[in-house]
């Protein structure tokens, strides 16, 4: 197997469904691949779906699809573990459950970057909106020299020059990102320490980058990514006090390290929101 798709699914059946049929029958790729899904204790039927359409949607496509469940919300670093220790591809992708390929031969063209050289470790598309003009969502992510966190180019348009060349980062989102299964079993998954989300993917890059890999951001590749969606409504996830715990021990951890790089101004790192578009009312998107 030469690609582990992994993701996580907790209720939001309408998102889940519309998203990873998509990554099944839009994606183009060079290789074998699987897609391994945790389901955090769903209630909505997202569980019932994925162990039956979702399976017989891969297995029409000769992709194998496994599922596997949790009682509850376990969150998020302990369920991708639990994918990542029955992951069988040499490359392990993890995507979030609310994204969609703009970029058909995503996989591959992610892999041959990451194999480009030795010492690249990880790597990341151009994440975008799914509604017109299709503004940019992330394009890597900076961290300040005070440990505040900036997305890259965030609501830019999606052809900004400044976020359209290849470029090393000092973090990439978890919510589309490949890395060799080898590299992550050496230096460890995601640290379940950030539960139950938020900070966990960015203490990933750091980690993998204390041991001399670098992050790239490549627009070469283009997601749709709805943004949260799966997250809203859950009174687990997204609270601000995850996100000031987790912070805080993220900064704690690498200040030795964001301190001295050339991070975003403070001023960049304040959150930009985004007039967003109804799930229901997104239509067709366009594909390359």
């Amino acid at each position: 197997m030469t690609y582990s798709l992994i993701t996580l699914s907790h209720n939001k059946l309408e998102c889940t469904r519309r998203c990873l049929t998509a990554l099944i029958t839009e994606t183009l790729c060079d290789a074998p691949w699987e897609m391994i899904v945790v389901d955090n204790g769903s209630t909505d039927g997202s569980k019932d779906w994925c162990d039956t359409e979702l399976k017989q949607l891969g297995a029409a496509r000769n992709i194998p699809v496994t599922v596997l469940h949790n009682q509850g919300n376990i969150g998020c670093s302990l369920a991708r573990n639990q994918a990542i220790a029955v992951a069988k591809g040499k490359y392990l992708l993890f995507a979030d459950n609310d994204i969609t390929p703009r970029t058909r031969n995503w996989l591959p063209a992610m892999r041959q970057l990451l194999d480009s050289d030795p010492l690249i470790g990880m790597v990341g598309p151009k994440m975008i909106y799914p509604w017109q003009p299709h503004p940019i969502q992330c394009a890597g992510v900076g961290i300040s020299a005070r440990g505040h966190v900036c997305f890259l180019g965030r609501g830019e348009p999606r052809d900004a020059p400044a976020f359209n060349q290849q470029r090393e980062v000092q973090c990439l989102i978890s919510a589309c990102l490949i890395i060799p299964a080898a590299l992550i079993r050496q230096h460890g998954g995601f640290d379940e320490a950030f539960h139950p989300v938020q900070f966990e993917d960015f203490d990933l890059c750091y980690r993998l980058r204390a041991a001399g890999y670098t992050a790239i951001y490549t627009p070469a590749v283009e997601m749709y990514h709805f943004e949260s969606v799966t997250t809203q409504g859950t009174p687990t996830v997204r609270n601000q006090a995850v996100v000031i715990r987790n912070g805080l021990l993220f900064q704690q951890r690498w200040k030795h390290m964001f301190v001295n790089e050339a991070g975003p101004a403070e001023e960049e790192c304040r959150w930009r929101e985004i007039p967003s578009v109804p799930f229901s009312s997104i239509g067709e998107l366009p594909l390359v």
